[in-house]
């Protein structure tokens, strides 16, 4: 990956972190990493762990980012959530899935939070 898409991507991290935090999501871990890949953010909702996806795009519209989540990414990530929830022994927690979709476009930015964007799949 360039150095111009990681940048992008921490520059979007950062955005969703601020965002989540403004809705009342108080931040577990950033960037969670396993043998079977990356959650970009976990974070908890009142009694819900959140597992959150950010999907930042430049000079696209914010339904491009959305859509970037696709069925082989939700596979992954539910095998990564998973991971995440034995290795913490949080088997009794409720979870979901969100998305931040970020748009970058002509110096105006774009944020929408998906909550409960989609369900577990493997």
């Amino acid at each position: 990956m360039t150095k111009a898409r990681l940048d992008l991507g921490r520059f979007g991290e950062d955005l969703a972190v601020k965002t989540i935090k403004k809705l009342g999501y108080k931040l577990i871990t950033r960037n969670f990493r396993c043998s079977l890949g990356e959650i970009d953010l976990i974070a908890n909702d009142h009694e819900t762990l959140v597992f959150l996806e950010i999907k930042t795009r430049k000079g696209k519209s914010i339904s491009y980012a959305k859509e970037a989540v696709n069925t082989k990414k939700k596979r992954q990530l539910s095998k990564v959530a998973l991971a995440y929830i034995k290795s913490k022994k949080l088997h009794d927690r409720k979870a979901r899935f969100d998305v931040v979709a970020i748009s970058l476009d002509r110096g105006t930015t774009s944020i929408e939070v998906i909550k409960n964007a989609f369900d577990l799949a493997y």
